[in-house]
């Protein structure tokens, strides 16, 4: 997953001390762009240490993360989210002209 592209929601299962802390969380099935990825870590969730992807979003804001030194703001794990299939704009334009008489229309 890289800076930009659009995501959707597929796990948006949360349990109380994450809904008491986080101002704004994704729901399942909408969709959302990454503003930054970043190394995050578990201890939030599963109280280890081990290392995650994790991933905060152009369309979601939450205050700093409580267990960070550098009071990063709390992200969410890139599990729980999928690419948005999205075809090429070059893939687009084919599609669209494919047997339309009207091709030239979407071109201008």
């Amino acid at each position: 997953m890289i800076k930009g592209q659009k995501v959707v929601c597929i796990d948006d299962t949360f349990s109380d001390l994450i809904r008491a802390i986080y101002k704004q969380l994704p729901v399942k099935g909408a969709t959302y762009t990454i503003r930054e990825v970043f190394l995050g870590r578990e201890k939030i969730v599963k109280g280890g240490d081990t290392a995650t992807v994790g991933l905060l979003l152009v369309e979601l804001t939450n205050p700093p993360d409580p267990f960070h030194q550098g009071l990063q703001e709390l992200g969410f794990s890139s599990e729980r989210f999928a690419p948005l299939e999205e075809l090429p704009p070059e893939e687009i334009e084919e599609t669209v002209g494919a047997g339309d008489d009207h091709a030239d229309y979407w071109k201008n």
